[in-house]
This record gives C-alpha cells, sequence and structure tokens, in this order.
C-alpha cells in the first residue's frame, strides 16, 4: 500500500509540473507576442506594384506610401515590377518571405488575370493575404483631341464605318484598362485596334501623342490631362455618373446600354505573414483612408476611399474573381 500512495503521489506531482509548465510556457509566449507585434516593422518595408510609374495604380500606391511610412515609422521602398497585365509583379510578391516587409498594392487586374491567362506561376487567392480594399475608381473612356468625335455615339458610329481603323491603348494585355476596352468593344459591337504598352503611364503618354486615338484610363490618371485639355473625355465607365465630374455622361447612357467596369486597388501581402504584421499594416491604412483630407482628395479624382477589414476584403477579391471569370469566358479572351 505505501509503495501504491508513494507511486500516485510521485504521479500527481509530474502531473503538477507539467500544468505549470504549460501555463508557464503560455505566459511567455502572451508576453512575447505583444512585444513582436510592437517591433513590427523595424526595418524598411517593400511596396510591390506590378505596373510601370505613372499609372492609376502607382500614383495612388505613392500618394498613399508617403502618409503609411509615417504611420508605421519606416520607409516604404517602392518596386514597379511592370509587365505581362501585372502577373510578373505579382509573382514575385507572391514568392518573397511572408514576414510582413512586402506587401503588394494592385488593381482590379489581379481579379481577372487567373482566367485570361493559361497559366500563372502563383494562385491569385491562395497565394495571398487580404489587407484591405483601399478604393473604387471608375475608368475615363477618353480620346485624342484630334479624333472627330465629342461623345460616345459618335465614336460608335466612326468605328463602325472604320472598323480596325480607330486604335486603343492600354498599359498592357490583360490590365484594368484593356479589359473595360474590350467590354466596350464587345458591348458596343465595334472593331477597334489594341495597342498594349508596358504600363498605363506609357499608354497615357501615347494616347496624347496620338499613336492610339482612344483609352480607358483610371479617372485619377486621366483628368489632370482632360482638364489641361490635352485629352476629351466622352463617358465615364461606371453605372452612375461621379460626383467629381456630374457633366460627364456614363457610357451606358451615351448609347451603349449596361456597360459597366469600376475598377479598384488594394493592398495584400503574401500567404502565411503574420497576422499582427496584417492587423498593423491595415490600421494604419484605414487611418489614412479614413482621414477627411485623404477621402476629400480621392473623390476630387472620383475614387471612392474604403478601407474594409481582410475578411471583407477577400470575400470581394473572390466575388470579383467569379464575376470577371464569366465576363472573360463568355468573351473566349485569352492572354499568353
Amino acid at each position: 500500500m505505501e509503495k501504491r500512495d508513494v507511486m500516485g503521489r510521485d504521479m500527481v506531482k509530474r502531473d503538477w509540473v507539467g500544468v505549470l509548465s504549460a501555463i508557464v510556457t503560455a505566459a511567455m509566449v502572451l508576453g512575447v507576442a505583444p512585444a513582436l507585434a510592437q517591433k513590427y516593422p523595424d526595418k524598411p518595408v517593400r511596396m510591390i506594384i506590378p505596373f510601370a510609374p505613372g499609372g492609376g495604380t502607382d500614383v495612388l500606391a505613392r500618394f498613399l506610401s508617403s502618409k503609411l511610412s509615417e504611420g508605421l515609422g519606416v520607409s516604404l521602398v517602392i518596386e514597379n515590377r511592370g509587365g505581362a497585365g501585372g502577373t510578373l509583379g505579382t509573382e514575385v510578391a507572391a514568392r518573397s518571405a511572408p514576414d510582413g516587409y512586402t506587401v503588394l498594392f494592385t488593381s482590379a487586374s489581379h481579379s481577372f488575370n487567373a482566367s485570361l491567362y493559361s497559366k500563372l506561376n502563383y494562385d491569385s487567392l491562395k497565394d495571398f493575404a487580404p489587407v484591405t480594399l483601399v478604393a473604387l475608381v471608375p475608368h475615363l473612356l477618353v480620346v485624342h483631341p484630334s479624333l472627330p468625335v465629342k461623345n460616345v455615339k459618335e465614336l460608335v458610329s466612326l468605328a463602325r464605318r472604320r472598323p480596325g481603323e480607330v486604335f486603343y491603348a492600354s498599359g498592357g494585355s490583360g490590365s484594368s484598362v484593356h479589359l473595360a476596352a474590350v467590354l466596350f468593344t464587345t458591348t458596343a459591337k465595334v472593331e477597334m485596334t489594341h495597342v498594349p504598352y508596358k504600363g498605363g503611364g506609357p499608354a497615357m503618354i501615347g494616347v496624347m501623342a496620338g499613336e492610339a486615338s482612344v483609352m480607358f484610363p483610371t479617372m485619377q490618371s486621366a483628368l489632370p490631362h482632360v482638364k489641361s485639355g490635352r485629352l476629351r473625355a466622352l463617358a465615364i465607365s461606371t453605372a452612375t455618373r461621379s460626383p467629381a465630374v456630374p457633366d460627364i455622361p456614363t457610357v451606358a447612357e451615351s448609347g451603349v446600354p449596361g456597360y459597366d467596369a469600376t475598377g479598384w486597388y488594394g493592398m495584400l501581402t503574401p500567404a502565411g505573414t503574420p497576422q499582427a504584421a496584417i492587423n498593423r499594416l491595415h490600421a494604419e491604412t484605414v487611418k489614412i483612408l479614413t482621414a477627411p483630407d485623404f477621402k476629400a482628395r480621392l473623390a476630387a479624382e472620383g475614387a471612392v476611399a474604403v478601407g474594409n477589414t481582410p475578411a471583407q476584403f477577400d470575400k470581394f477579391i473572390r466575388d470579383e474573381t467569379a464575376k470577371w471569370a464569366k465576363i472573360i469566358r463568355d468573351l473566349k479572351l485569352r492572354v499568353d
């Protein structure tokens, strides 16, 4: 009996030692976690923009990054990796270390590239952890001032009289600017010739130089050139008019019913990024997006600041991916 009692006491003692050890370990982890969260970031954060400098994505990313750098207390290093409709830079981001020090600032092209390309070296949904939807933005249908059209109906009429002779520019095959134009030619039943450039900025320069006559750039990148007279705006791409340019009609109300193409910008990190880092990036970005001066600046350019949660942004991307997959399939589009 005495031997069994001793053994029982030893077992109880070992059990309590194990419990106490677990409690101490948990306390240490809980104590360290906030410390780690407080230390992030402690070095510069790289922001990859999968497009060339000068386009709508680049313009907004740089404006946001200067504010975000202040909030995070470290530098944000901008890295433009344009090419292949944003897929090259996106792949670089997908393959980066998931440590919180690489951020992808991308556009609506992220939601339809999986349907446009037969093979991508990354998964648009599985290889990224969403941070937040930064903004929704319309495209503007603009033309070079020398093109003899003043509205959408005249452009459609000209394109039908001269099929294939009207050239439209984009920041590359598969970009959101390209898809907005393809949706227009299909919906309006016209034939125009695509001239792809290596980024939205170069494409805009090409249109202003008269190398191409038509383009669907994002509103914030196009408005300065419209106001200066270097481009003529015919219509806005969204289903409703924008308060920023209330006198510019929608494409749909201008003779192409059913047309609607809304662009967006958002921030993602490589899948596996620590939640503490995502939370910090999200919190600092939302602070910027909800600031009255930042919202007013975006509104003046026709964009709507969002700043939703990572979960909400994840659902948004999945919904957009499904929507564009159907459109791309119906239009039989493919970029390779």
